[in-house]
């Protein structure tokens, strides 16, 4: 149950307050989800729209697995030290809670480092000008770095809070909900991996 807030009238006297709803910040958090969704599965919709134009859809050969792959491993196990912490916070274990999401803030940068050097060796023969898969190619795998940035600043901010426990004011279960934004980030770079790395390789041969 939510808990009941007890606050100090006029007289010193204490009133009842409407109970509060502690779990408020996650479900501004699943309505954030639910937009970004949305804009993902239209680029998602995009890059095959596109493809069916195969004049500007001038691809020679799909895009190498080696880096993605790496990446979506490195995302994962982010997301299972964060879990980890999660488990931490319900257990009121809140140093390792911490440790655990210092290490996910680790890992995310870890992430954006080797898309950097992933981008690196896709401009030598492809940009976003190339053509139509080029564009859209950067678009989204730009789009979902944005993303992995804010999640980063998220965790960050939460990593430095001096508390993990319930609290009587906003923000509400701070952890859980910067977590669930996390995992969404890592879950569509499943399908960023599948949608225009695995396919277009599974085609290709």
């Amino acid at each position: 149950m939510s808990p009941t807030v007890y606050a100090p009238s006029h007289h010193g006297e204490t009133t009842r307050q409407w109970p509060i709803e502690d779990h408020r910040g996650l479900y501004a958090m699943y309505t954030v989800i639910a937009t970004e969704l949305s804009l993902f599965i239209c680029l998602f919709a995009s890059y095959y729209y596109l493809g069916n134009n195969k004049n500007r859809w001038a691809i020679d050969r799909p895009p190498k697995l080696h880096f993605a792959l790496i990446m979506l491993a490195v995302l994962l196990s982010s997301s299972a030290i964060l879990r980890w912490g999660e488990l931490q916070v319900r257990r009121a274990r809140y140093r390792s809670a911490r440790i655990a999401i210092s290490l996910t803030v680790g890992i995310g940068l870890v992430f954006l480092v080797l898309q950097s050097f992933e981008y690196r060796e896709h401009w030598m023969t492809l940009t976003p000008w190339s053509d139509s898969y080029g564009s859209i190619f950067y678009v989204i795998t730009t789009f979902h770095a944005a993303h992995v940035i804010v999640g980063l600043l998220l965790l960050a901010y939460v990593a430095v809070l001096p508390r993990y426990g319930p609290t009587v004011a906003p923000p509400y279960r701070p952890y859980q909900t910067v977590a669930v934004y996390w995992h969404f980030v890592d879950v569509v770079w499943i399908f960023v991996v599948l949608l225009l790395y695995v396919v277009p390789n599974m085609q290709g041969h």
